[in-house]
């Protein structure tokens, strides 16, 4: 039997490496791209709302399990459209083949493709990948990187000061409810500038010192597995509101600074 030490230490040179990473975006690029601006069919989850899945969900999360299967068997996979296998193996993969499938559908292009690693529980590698602007973010044990347009960097978040210097984005204020709305109101009233509607590509921003705060409710674990490492190896803060890991998803925040990231929380635990 391993010891807890054991547990909890990563044998890296046994896991993929950011070629591998890079694979499985390609693959799921390839049944997402030609789908976007294409005017794919929509398939409504819910009986009552509205939680859209497209055909490109279903073939990028197939494309990536394949991979996933083949050159890792041992490893488990936590994926949003095929369900899940083998949660409590030592590694599992978390998958979201199109993380705001409603601006995919909308032909905006910031959702992403999220690919994440978990070992024994906790996020250590991540991809977010936005194949339309043709960049891809990713984090290993290294740090956190960029590749696209602007060309090839590592990621630094950046440490705007205070709370209202802060940007601050959300997918929707109308995800809030109650006091939970009251509390995002309060501190969406102390910002420089707030923004809604970027889904996962907020994330990447903040990683990339663009904005500094993110402030979300109601994300499932596929919704942040991807991401977690990416803001983390860029120096940002990654929890739940009331301070825990973020891996299983829940009420989100993210902050570029310790200092904004404390005066939010402060807003968010009362």
């Amino acid at each position: 039997m391993k010891s807890a030490i054991d547990r909890h230490h990563t044998d890296f040179a046994m896991l993929p490496d950011r070629s591998f990473f890079n694979r499985l975006a390609e693959a799921a690029k390839a049944e997402t791209l030609p789908r976007f601006r294409s005017g794919v069919d929509v398939v409504n989850k819910l009986s009552s709302g509205f939680d859209p899945v497209t055909e490109g969900d279903r073939a990028a999360e197939a494309a990536i399990r394949a991979l996933i299967e083949e050159h890792f068997p041992e490893h488990g996979i936590l994926g949003e459209e095929f369900g899940n296998v083998g949660l409590d193996r030592e590694h599992v993969w978390v998958i979201d083949p199109i993380d705001g499938t409603r601006a995919f559908i909308s032909g905006v292009p910031v959702w992403g493709t999220l690919i994440g690693l978990q070992t024994n529980g906790r996020a250590i590698m991540g991809m977010i990948e936005q194949p339309f602007t043709g960049e891809r973010y990713f984090a290993d044990q290294s740090g956190s990187y960029y590749t696209g347009p602007e060309g090839e960097r590592k990621l630094k978040v950046r440490d705007c000061g205070v709370l209202a210097n802060a940007i601050l984005f959300t997918t929707s204020p109308h995800l809030f409810t109650g006091a939970e709305m009251d509390k995002y109101r309060e501190i969406e009233s102390q910002v420089r500038l707030f923004r809604y509607g970027t889904d996962c590509y907020a994330y990447a921003l903040l990683a990339a010192g663009h904005i500094d705060l993110v402030i979300e409710n109601g994300l499932k674990p596929y919704d942040v597995g991807g991401i977690i490492p990416v803001v983390e190896k860029a120096g940002g803060i990654m929890t739940t509101w009331d301070g825990g890991r973020p891996e299983n998803g829940g009420s989100i925040i993210a902050a570029g600074s310790q200092a904004v990231y404390d005066a939010a929380v402060a807003v968010l635990r009362r």
